[in-house]
């Protein structure tokens, strides 16, 4: 059933192009001189590719647009340490973070000091036992294991106490890193990230795996002494792939040079040779003919990394442990890897189950518990949630609900009664800074820390209460209706005329998509509704829209039709992907629909309707013969109501209820004051869960039901300038 009383806000439509305006003159240069579409160039344009220089940097990626590798900070000392271990055969041990970023970058560089003769091992933390980042007890046991350097990878810029207690122990360490750096940097042999102040290495943007594949690069160019452009293609043809997984998983934006990057590793996965991916693309396909599959799918692409794969290496450090996904890539044989593939495949469903079970718990919740009329933050807190799937279900309820939102889990917490510590994980939205308004919070909380979007917290129970009030403080100041509003970007309307085969190919040069090179992003107007028809079950909605004289197929996943709220006959504006769907051997254009809305026209309708209904239930009199409701007009409701309750059908949306009595000649206002009527002379029983979504309960009666006795019905017969009886 559609639980109506929680439902999301309504989207927010931006255009690019009514946003930045239009540049004809560059629109046609692109065209002349880089040879593409004119929808192509307009496209190009508004994203900021504006000369055919740019435009053709961007298409047409070349190796030798990456930066030179030494102009990162400390990068000599870095690698001067690195080949002194080596010479030395001093063990080594690479500390990394438990994501799919740290496990990439752990790979990589095991693989490659393996390959070296290194005396070489791995070490990453336990998400629940040890949470993030480097540890004392950590280096503590590594030193006592023989660790004489620690290489850290997507981690330790922040481990100043943890260096001064290595150093203590004999031991060295070179931190690599990718996140923000405080005012002071520990004291390591070297600290390579592109983030520090004195870094003027000009790519800012590169994941955890991107800095260790640098720092691999200028290795490679100390150990061979070969031209630094050879070393970084010798080492691109071996590990593009495993740095672009990092790279997409991370989310960092596909542009400058993680768009080469991530190009070259997504071709390298078309028809890859490494055991540890052939054996998990077995195990996510259920073949043992991976690169038939491979081929199924046309291509490996960007979303396929985030949706597919990168979950499955994640839900290893989630769930279990990261040295499972490790210990894949490491695999010699496509035979060794398959167990380890197959148990991040098992994870992976079982985080699935766990973050769906948690997701519908805190959807219950918020109907039951939460205000989101009021509320400017959505703090729930249960004592059986994992800890490791929280954040996971905090950025689907800020997505589906467009406010910040806060997960808090007590299982296993410290402390018992009030004093128990939870530990939670938030997700914030453009116009609020978590981490800000954690600080003015902080008086009820443990500890916490995080980014301007993304937090983590620990919280005494006894203490929830005052952060909820503190934290929907901070952001009654700090979010506005613009804030609370979510926002669909799209880059430009498109005509019918303009939709074909050609461009929905000649798009995919723009690949690969992701952060900072967003998938292109279509509207269209005031499109027929042909057809609503549900797919697997009602799960998913296929669409038949029509446009000038041109149909048009439009999926829209993860939304019943029911959810849509749309009926064949309906005017709309959709915004949508362009995709090639492929099947039977057939290749036609289908719309991805990314939101859906009635046409500004019928929204206006709809506006004057409601403008109508009320000024008539006010008093004002009328004439219209589609206002005062007939016998017929309630029976005709009441039937329909009837049917649908005995058929367990209990909610229905007011559009329904209209396009369903339309035969009938029921209109807007019409139906509005039937409904007065039912609630009036209690014949139904009608709660308006939501605006325009209605519950409806069927009460028994044993004499005819007399509708003279509605004094809406005398009052309404008073207004109208005719006299009419029922």
């Amino acid at each position: 059933m559609q639980n109506y009383s929680a439902k999301p806000r309504k989207k927010k439509w931006l255009l690019r192009e009514n946003t930045q305006g239009i540049d004809t003159e560059a629109e046609r240069a692109l065209t002349d001189e880089v040879g593409v579409s004119p929808t192509m160039a307009r496209l190009l344009c508004l994203r900021g590719y504006t000369t055919p220089e740019t435009a053709r940097d961007f298409l047409y990626i070349r190796t030798e647009q990456l930066a030179d590798t030494n102009l990162l900070a400390d990068i000599v000392p870095a690698v001067n340490r690195i080949v002194e271990a080596l010479q030395r055969g001093e063990k080594i041990t690479i500390y990394g973070d438990y994501d799919v970023d740290g496990v990439t970058a752990v790979s990589i560089l095991y693989l490659y000091l393996r390959d070296h003769g290194a005396d070489v091992s791995y070490y990453i933390p336990n998400r629940i036992g040890e949470g993030y980042g480097v540890s004392v007890s950590a280096v503590e046991s590594l030193a006592a294991g023989g660790t004489k350097l620690i290489i850290t990878v997507d981690t330790g810029i922040t481990a100043t106490e943890e260096v001064e207690r290595a150093r203590e122990l004999g031991v060295d360490f070179v931190i690599t890193d990718h996140h923000e750096c405080r005012a002071e940097l520990p004291a390591a042999v070297a600290v390579v990230n592109p983030h520090r102040p004195d870094d003027t290495y000009p790519f800012k943007d590169l994941a955890g795996v991107g800095v260790i594949f640098k720092v691999m690069c200028a290795l490679e160019h100390a150990l061979t002494q070969d031209p630094m452009i050879d070393c970084v293609r010798r080492l691109l043809e071996s590990y593009a792939d495993l740095v672009a997984i990092g790279t997409i998983a991370d989310v960092m934006p596909i542009c400058g040079e993680n768009k080469i990057i991530v190009k070259l590793g997504l071709a390298m996965m078309e028809n890859t040779e490494r055991p540890g991916l052939i054996a998990l693309f077995r195990a996510v396909s259920g073949t043992q003919d991976d690169r038939a599959k491979a081929k199924k799918r046309s291509k490996v692409s960007s979303g396929f990394i985030g949706y597919t794969i990168a979950p499955r290496i994640n839900a290893a450090g989630r769930i279990r442990s990261a040295s499972i996904a490790v210990e894949l890539f490491l695999s010699n044989t496509v035979e060794a890897a398959l167990p380890y593939a197959q148990e991040l495949c098992d994870a992976n469903k079982e985080r699935q189950e766990e973050e769906n079970h948690i997701v519908q718990e805190a959807y219950d919740m918020i109907a039951e518990q939460c205000d989101l009329e009021h509320d400017r933050v959505i703090i729930l807190d249960s004592d059986h949630w994992h800890h490791g799937i929280i954040g996971i279900v905090s950025s689907r309820i800020t997505e589906r609900y467009g406010l910040p939102s806060i997960l808090v889990s007590f299982e296993g917490a410290e402390g018992t009664g009030a004093d128990a510590v939870g530990k939670g994980s938030g997700r914030s939205i453009k116009g609020m800074n978590l981490v800000d308004a954690l600080v003015y919070s902080k008086d009820h909380l443990v500890k916490y820390g995080g980014h301007e979007l993304a937090a983590g917290l620990s919280v005494k129970r006894g203490e929830l209460p005052a952060f909820r009030e503190a934290m929907n403080a901070y952001a009654r100041e700090a979010l506005d209706e613009e804030s609370l509003t979510p926002t669909m970007e799209a880059d430009m309307i498109l005509r019918a005329e303009d939709v074909s085969m050609e461009l929905a190919e000649e798009l995919q040069i723009l690949e690969p998509y992701g952060v900072g090179n967003p998938m292109p992003v279509f509207a269209m107007r005031d499109m027929e509704l042909l057809e609503c028809t549900p797919v697997s079950g009602g799960k998913h909605t296929r669409l038949l829209l029509s446009a000038d004289g041109k149909t048009f197929s439009a999926m829209c996943f993860s939304m019943s039709p029911s959810a849509l709220d749309l009926y064949a006959g309906d005017r709309v504006d959709i915004l949508f992907t362009l995709d090639i769907n492929e099947y039977n051997g057939r290749r036609s254009v289908q719309f991805i629909a990314r939101d859906t809305r009635l046409a500004s026209a019928a929204l206006e309708r709809l506006a004057q309707d409601k403008e109508r209904y009320q000024r008539i239930f006010s008093g004002e009199s009328y004439s219209d013969d589609d206002v005062f409701p007939t016998r017929d007009d309630f029976a005709a409701f009441y039937l329909l109501v009837k049917r649908h309750v005995r058929a367990g059908i209990e909610e229905m949306s007011q559009r329904a209820l209209l396009t369903k009595l339309a035969p009938n000649g029921i209109g807007y206002v019409k139906l509005k004051l039937m409904i007065r009527v039912f609630q009036e002379l209690n014949l139904l029983g009608i709660e308006e869960i939501a605006e325009d979504f209605y519950h409806f309960h069927l009460y028994s009666f044993t004499t005819k039901i007399d509708l003279e006795k509605s004094n809406i019905l005398r009052r309404l017969r008073c207004q109208r300038r005719t006299t009419e009886t029922i």
